[in-house]
Formats: C-alpha cells, sequence, structure tokens
C-alpha cells in the first residue's frame, strides 16, 4: 500500500488513496462507479463517497477479471452478481434449507454491499434467524440450517469487511463472556464500524476475564469494552468488574444481561444501531 492509501477517519478511502493503490487512473474509478455501480454507494453512510475495503476488494476482482480477457461490463456483472430485493429472506431461507452454501453466500454478499451492514442486519439476518428458530420451536429439525446461515454471514461479513490495517486505533474491544459462543452480533457490528472507516479489535467467542485484563493492559490507552452475552448463564459480573477495574468504559450488550444487576457505570447497548452510534 503506498503512503497515500490511508482510510479516511470517518468512512474509508479517498478515490485518489484507492486509485495509488491499484495502480488504475482515478477517471477510469469513477467511470466505473458511475456505469457499472463498482464502488461507494449512496445508500453509504457519510457524506462524501469513499471506498471501504469491500468495495476495494470488488475492484481488485473486476481488474482480475479484465486482465484474463473479460470486458469492463462483463467483469463489472460478474462482480455485482444477480440484483436482489431489499429483505428478501424468503430466497435466502429457501438456500438455507436447501444447505446451499454458495447461493446463501451470494445472496448476503450482494445484499451487504447494495444495502449496508446495518440495514442487512435488520431487514434480511434477524428476520432470517427468527424464522429458522420459529420453526424449530414448531418441531422442525433446522439446527443445521442456522449453523449454516450464522456461517455464511460470518464468512461474509470477515470478507468483505476485514478489520482495518494499522495504525487505525481500536474504538472499542469486542469479545464474548466466558462460556459465550455466539459472535454473530459482535461480528455484524465489527463489520459496521469497518464499514465506516471505523476499527475495532474482536477476540471472539469465550473469552476468560483474565484474557480481557490482560488486553486492556497491552492496549496503549483505555479502549472500551463490549461484552456480549446471549443468555442469562453466561453474563458474568465478574467480567464487567474486571474491565471496570482496569479503567474501561464498559457495555453490554444482549439479551443474557436483561436480569443482570449491573455496576452503575456499565451502560446497555440494545441494537446494532444503537453501538455504531456510540463507537463511531
Amino acid at each position: 500500500m503506498s503512503a497515500g492509501a490511508t482510510p479516511d477517519s470517518v468512512a474509508g478511502y479517498t478515490v485518489r488513496a484507492v486509485a495509488d493503490r491499484l495502480g488504475v487512473p482515478i477517471a477510469t474509478l469513477r467511470s466505473w462507479n458511475q456505469r457499472y455501480d463498482i464502488g461507494p454507494t449512496r445508500r453509504r453512510p457519510g457524506q462524501h463517497r469513499l471506498y471501504t475495503e469491500a468495495d476495494i476488494a470488488a475492484l481488485e476482482r473486476m481488474i482480475a477479471l479484465m486482465r484474463s480477457g473479460a470486458s469492463p461490463a462483463g467483469a463489472a456483472a460478474a462482480v455485482r452478481g444477480p440484483a436482489v430485493a431489499a429483505g428478501d429472506r424468503k430466497t435466502l431461507l429457501a438456500a438455507a434449507f436447501a444447505l446451499d452454501s454458495a447461493a446463501v453466500s451470494g445472496q448476503l454478499a450482494t445484499h451487504f454491499r447494495d444495502y449496508g451492514v446495518l440495514e442487512t442486519w435488520n431487514e434480511l439476518c434477524r428476520p432470517a434467524f427468527a424464522e429458522i428458530v420459529a420453526e424449530q420451536q414448531r418441531g422442525v429439525g433446522c439446527i443445521d440450517v442456522e449453523h449454516l446461515l450464522s456461517w455464511c454471514v460470518t464468512a461474509v461479513l470477515q470478507r468483505n469487511y476485514p478489520p482495518l490495517v494499522p495504525p487505525e486505533p481500536a474504538a472499542a474491544v469486542l469479545a464474548c463472556t466466558s462460556g459465550e459462543a455466539h459472535t454473530l452480533p459482535l461480528e455484524a457490528l465489527r463489520a459496521a464500524l469497518a464499514e465506516r472507516g471505523v476499527g475495532a479489535l474482536m477476540l471472539g467467542a469465550d473469552v476468560p476475564a483474565g484474557a480481557l485484563a490482560d488486553t486492556l493492559t497491552r492496549r496503549p490507552r483505555p479502549t472500551p469494552v463490549l461484552l456480549w452475552s446471549h443468555q442469562e448463564s453466561t453474563a458474568l459480573v465478574s467480567a464487567v468488574r474486571t474491565c471496570v477495574d482496569a479503567g474501561a468504559d464498559v457495555f453490554v450488550g444482549g439479551p443474557g444481561w436483561e436480569a443482570v444487576r449491573l455496576p452503575a457505570r456499565v451502560r446497555t447497548l440494545d441494537s446494532l444501531d444503537a453501538a455504531v452510534v456510540q463507537f463511531t
């Protein structure tokens, strides 16, 4: 990456930075954005049409296809994939129940690209998971479907919204409490922040309180922490107190905390939207 290809502090990369990074003229990038809708979209947050890592990855795929002989229009069509309707969970669930991970991932990737992380999470992913859970409660054996969909969402988010490169400071440490394995909401938050050019340090599932203390000790300055718990048995006040004692601002998320009495300094974030606002 060239010295100029650094992310904007608010939302991503300028067209000049991307041109330097890819070795493509600025005029060409703008033309591809206007003609083929490859690049930042007007649905993305922020006043400037800045490029995310997902946009750059799409451009890299387009360039590779063109070098293999595809026309710009053909390469762009292959990169974009088929259009999807906003919130089309019927098609998504049909592919998931068929255990067609390629179709599920393709629809998710297109929806994330066209509508962004927040809208895709709120209008497609969460309702799809709710329908799967409802089927389970009716006695349908579809835990495998839930796991496949979760894996596909995670894979698409990690591929299209990878962690920001240093020296971008982390706005928050994201961790599931000890014994908690439901990382997907934190993956969605990390990706939504990355979409806005904001870094987060993701520790993932089942993070012991001691590991949280070690992480906060290694941080060059106090960093807010978001602890996720999906069930009451993993809503561990000991993890909260460890982070508070380390001097961190502590936030909690997930249904596990609903019946837990928390220290006064700890704040609850009850939605992905609220967490994005808090850390941007």
